[in-house]
C-alpha cells in the first residue's frame, strides 16, 4: 500500500475500532462486563474507573456481580450505576452489588438493532469524510505539481478501494451484533 494511503487507512481503522468498542456497551440480554467500561466513581476525590475499584465478575449469563476492595464504596458504585444510562437497579447486601439483566422484550430488541444501524451509519460518514480529506490532499498535490495527473487518478481509486473495504467491515460489525441483538 502506498505510505500516502497508509495516514488515511489508520484514520479510517480507528472509526471501526471506536464503533466496535461502542457496541461492547450495549447489552444484549446477555450479562456482559463492558457494559460498565463508561462507569466512574468518586473514589479519594478522582473519578475512577469502576474496573479500577472493584472486582466484577459475570457468575450467571444474566447477572453481573460487583464486589468492591474497599467496601465503603457500595453506596457510591451503586449510586454510579443508578446515574449512567443502563436502566438497570442494582442490588447490594452490604458485601457485592448484583445487577440482574431482563429478558430484552421484542420491542426493546428492534430499538437496539436501529441504534446500532444509526451508529454504523454515522462511522461510515466519518469513513467517508476521511476519504475527502484524502482526496483533497491528493488534489492539492497534482496542483502543487507534486505528484503527476496519472498518480492522482491511482491514488483516488486506491483510496475508494480502502473505503469500500472499511465500509464493508462496518456492515459486518452491523450484521454481527444485530444479529447477536436479536437472538433469543
Amino acid at each position: 500500500m502506498d505510505e500516502r494511503l497508509n495516514i488515511y487507512d489508520e484514520k479510517m481503522s480507528k472509526s471501526i475500532d471506536a464503533l466496535r468498542s461502542e457496541y461492547t456497551t450495549i447489552r444484549a440480554g446477555r450479562a456482559n462486563p463492558h457494559i460498565l467500561d463508561k462507569i466512574t466513581v468518586e473514589y479519594y476525590g478522582a473519578p475512577t474507573p469502576l474496573q479500577q475499584v472493584a472486582n466484577v465478575s459475570v457468575p450467571e449469563a444474566r447477572m453481573i456481580q460487583i464486589q468492591p476492595w474497599d467496601a465503603t464504596l457500595i453506596k457510591e458504585i451503586e449510586k454510579a450505576i443508578m446515574v449512567s444510562d443502563l436502566g438497570i437497579t442494582p442490588t447490594n447486601d452490604g458485601k457485592m452489588i448484583r445487577l440482574v439483566f431482563p429478558e430484552l422484550t421484542e420491542e426493546r430488541r428492534k430499538e437496539l438493532v436501529k441504534d446500532i444501524k444509526k451508529k454504523g451509519e454515522a462511522t461510515k460518514v466519518s469513513i467517508r469524510n476521511v476519504r475527502r480529506d484524502a482526496n483533497d490532499a491528493f488534489k492539492k498535490a497534482n496542483k502543487a505539481s507534486e505528484i503527476s495527473d496519472d498518480e492522482l487518478k491511482g491514488l483516488e481509486n486506491d483510496i475508494q478501494k480502502l473505503t469500500d473495504a472499511k465500509i464493508k467491515e462496518v456492515d459486518e460489525a452491523i450484521d454481527s451484533k444485530s444479529t447477536e441483538i436479536m437472538t433469543l
